[in-house]
């Protein structure tokens, strides 16, 4: 089974939901202008599948996703674009924003 880390922070009517492959917790990634840390702090919540966090990202406003698994499994949902995702190095990351 696929295993993503979902953070789900809420304030006032916003909510955000950050999630990453489980396997980039605490990393940083090289290879684009800046290093860009998968940290703990913003990333690290519950270890879920990737439809529990596809659940909670239609739930959100905003969503931060970092990782070959969850920007894949959200452009198969339709949920990003291909062309949106940027690459650190290797690995894909997307934002969402619903106005």
């Amino acid at each position: 089974m696929d295993e993503v880390y979902v953070n789900t922070i809420r304030q006032n009517r916003d909510t955000l939901v950050s999630v990453c492959d489980a396997e980039l917790l605490g990393c940083t990634l090289e290879g684009g202008r800046v290093p860009f840390e998968v940290s703990e702090r913003f990333y690290g919540g519950s270890l879920s599948s990737l439809e529990e966090a596809l659940e909670a990202m239609s739930k959100a406003t905003i969503c931060n996703i970092v990782g070959k698994k969850i920007v894949e499994a959200a452009i198969g949902k339709e949920m990003v674009q291909r062309t949106a995702v940027v690459y650190i190095g290797d690995v894909p990351h997307a934002q969402i924003v619903h106005l």
